[in-house]
């Protein structure tokens, strides 16, 4: 469990850079935006993103 853990985060750190890498105009555009939603929404997406990972991790396996 543990190493799939690990593996599972290294692959969030290698998408991150690759979307840094690639677009990083087209990220701070994205945060810019970001900055003016309110705490609210930003937590109502992260719950979305959540239940999204956490269905197609079941799916998956």
């Amino acid at each position: 469990m543990p190493r799939e853990f690990y593996a599972a985060l290294c692959l969030v750190l290698v998408i991150e850079g690759l979307v840094l890498f690639a677009a990083p105009n087209g990220w701070q555009a994205v945060m810019r935006e970001a900055l003016k939603l309110h705490p609210r929404t930003l937590r109502v997406f992260g719950a979305v993103a959540i239940g999204i990972g956490l269905i197609t991790l079941h799916w998956v396996h």
